[in-house]
């Protein structure tokens, strides 16, 4: 049974586009590359030949997974979502308890994830402990080390 997997329209367009590069750049070279190492003559001793055709087979289930990917995901309706929970889509801001320090974050589906611009994976472990959460609620963490105490200060749909 495939995974359905949720996407915001960005990030839907953005597999759809990686997923045309592949098909309509990436193949072809790949079969450019098969070609010009038959050209070069013997097939049994050809080392460019096996490593073109061991590129192809890599490039190929490189595009079916992501085909797959792509019919089993989903594009969020955010005009449905409650503004009021901390869900998919949501851009939180936390308090660490233990340093006083605040965060702010945007849950993301996995796919999407980029710590570096603040958004992180629902599936995570902040990310799982944040789901569900009310202003003013604490959501308790079990990391890798140890568990930390985050209190939800806003939630925003932007």
């Amino acid at each position: 049974m495939s995974k359905v997997s949720y996407y915001t329209a960005e990030g839907l367009k953005k597999l759809k586009d990686e997923l045309e590069h592949l098909k309509s750049v990436e193949r072809p070279k790949a079969s450019e590359a098969i070609a010009e190492a038959r050209d070069k003559g013997d097939l049994s001793e050809n080392a460019e030949y096996d490593a073109a055709k061991e590129a192809q087979g890599l490039l190929e289930m490189k595009i079916a997974k992501m085909e797959e990917l792509y019919a089993n995901a989903r594009l969020i309706d955010e005009s449905q979502l409650d503004v009021s929970k901390v869900l998919v889509l949501s851009h939180v801001k936390i308090k660490n308890q233990a340093n006083g320090m605040e965060m702010k974050y945007t849950l993301v589906a996995e796919s999407e994830a980029d710590l570096k611009t603040g958004k992180i994976s629902v599936t995570s472990p902040i990310g799982k402990g944040l789901l569900g959460k009310s202003v003013g609620e604490m959501a308790e963490i079990t990391v890798p080390n140890g568990t930390l105490k985050f209190e939800i200060l806003e939630i925003s749909r932007d």
